[in-house]
């Protein structure tokens, strides 16, 4: 199985070098010190959280596909 893992910068005083790492299919979120401290977190919960959901018997969701993409807003907005 494979899922797509989004990362974000954490902007936090004390989180300096940290990642957000949340996986859209499975609407898990997670954290870690850098990219692949983030990525390890995210497989870690993804793993744990999956071997859970199969023991109860329930279905673990799969990914169809996995777009990402950005939009801007104008700096307009931002002004009152």
């Amino acid at each position: 199985m494979e899922y797509s893992v989004m990362l974000d910068v954490i902007d936090e005083p004390g989180f300096e070098g940290y990642y957000y790492a949340h996986i859209p299919a499975l609407e898990l979120t997670t954290q870690g010190k850098g990219i692949d401290g983030a990525l390890a977190a995210a497989k870690e919960l993804a793993e744990v959280w999956i071997a859970e959901k199969s023991a109860r018997g329930e279905s673990v969701p799969q990914e169809s596909s996995a777009v990402i993409a950005r939009i801007e807003i104008p700096d307009a907005v931002l002004s009152p």
